[in-house]
């Protein structure tokens, strides 16, 4: 498949990126939305590791959370680190000497999928808030019709953590007999008003920026001081205060950077904030992290089924393994175990781990030592690996 596709105008697309175009819904050459819109011309950006088998059962779907791109992992065709480089590849978790891995960029997203960056085919410009309502549900259906169209019809495993949680949960909601195993990390049966208050504080605080311009901003002059502060927001809820006290405490900004201005930053909490809000601002589309964000807020199993347990009992996987921490204030440990007790009420054969992290509801990110396990151990691998070069890799993307 080309990377040459809808034109996603100043976003940056990694270059091992390949393009599947959906070839429409059932009966339509269109992409039909959970709300009813129809989208032309939709296509996905995807990465894939390692080697698909010759009768396809041994596809894993990984889905992603709200700011990732499809590069996942490391590979030939991109040679640097994945936003989960410690659990994809030969013998890490989602094993590549087993397992056909693919990553799918969300529908909505900024990094080679249709979104409200993309060109809309009717009008020659960039949909903007042109782009319809988006759904959780759609990220999964527009997943499972690149899968299609790139002849996989039942995939071995679906993962995935935060909003990709979320996807992989309306993937078997919708799509209940085309999967064996499920993998939700830090994930949700829907948001609670602490979650839906934090998001719509940070869409708040984007369409504020006075160079948002009703979405109509162009691609080189984004509302920058309106996503980062949404950004930084944004992390204080994705990591835990214990993790911060014991990586910054009160250390100061050192006097060589600072310029003697009145409210500058003093601490070095501010500066690291500063950084990692510019960082991602240089990558990211604002209306496509305001659609994005909104899609979690919609979501809710309830609505499969009239309850959250009537909702969980139409997921027909094999085995389910639910994966929450403790201290995770975005997708609290008590979500985690509605999941577990909602899928066990219907009988199905699935498992609660807690986790123990300081890195709050980013650990599944971040903490390979206590993420890695669980997750191989699921789909059947020893663990640790028992090679040396298995091992030294594992160490390697932990550091």
């Amino acid at each position: 498949m080309s990377v040459k596709g809808q034109n996603n105008a100043g976003v940056k697309i990694p270059p091992a990126t390949r393009i599947v175009r959906l070839s429409g819904d059932y009966g339509t050459s269109d992409f039909v939305m959970r709300r009813g819109a129809r989208l032309a011309e939709v296509q996905l950006a995807y990465e894939s590791w390692g080697t698909i088998a010759a009768n396809h059962d041994n596809v894993i779907v990984v889905f992603t959370g709200l700011s990732s791109s499809a590069h996942a992992s490391s590979s030939a065709q991109d040679s640097s680190r994945g936003w989960w480089e410690f659990m994809i590849g030969p013998g890490k978790p989602l094993d590549t000497n087993r397992f056909y891995v693919i990553c799918f960029n969300s529908l909505g997203s900024c990094f080679g999928s249709t979104s409200p960056a993309s060109i809309n085919p009717q009008t020659q410009h960039a949909y903007g808030l042109d782009f319809p309502v988006l759904c959780i549900e759609d990220i999964a259906k527009a997943a499972h019709h690149a899968l299609v169209d790139l002849g996989i019809n039942h995939v071995h495993a679906v993962v995935g953590g935060s909003m990709g949680g979320m996807s992989a949960l309306a993937y078997a909601l919708q799509f209940p007999g085309e999967m064996d195993y499920l993998i939700t990390l830090s994930a949700a049966s829907r948001a609670l008003p602490f979650t839906i208050a934090v998001r719509s504080l940070q869409r708040e605080i984007i369409r504020c920026d006075p160079q948002w311009l009703e979405g109509r901003y162009h691609p080189q002059q984004m509302p920058r001081k309106g996503m980062m502060l949404a950004r930084k927001l944004g992390l204080m809820s994705y990591r835990a205060s214990q993790e911060w006290r014991d990586r910054f405490d009160r250390a100061r900004v050192a006097p060589e950077r600072r310029h003697g201005k009145m409210f500058e930053m003093e601490f070095e909490i501010e500066s690291y904030l500063e950084y990692n809000a510019a960082k991602f601002v240089s990558n990211f589309d604002a209306n496509s992290y305001l659609y994005l964000s909104h899609s979690m807020d919609l979501f809710d199993v309830a609505d499969h089924g009239g309850s959250v347990n009537a909702g969980l009992a139409r997921i027909e996987a094999k085995k389910i393994l639910v994966l929450g921490v403790q201290g995770d204030i975005l997708f609290p440990i008590e979500q985690q175990r509605e999941l577990y007790n909602g899928l066990k009420k219907a009988g199905k054969d699935v498992k609660l781990i807690e986790i123990p992290s300081i890195y709050g509801h980013d650990s599944f990110l971040i903490d390979a030592d206590r993420f890695s396990p669980p997750v191989a151990e699921f789909l059947g691998q020893t663990w640790p690996p028992s090679s040396s070069h298995a091992r030294d890799n594992i160490h390697a993307a932990s550091c």
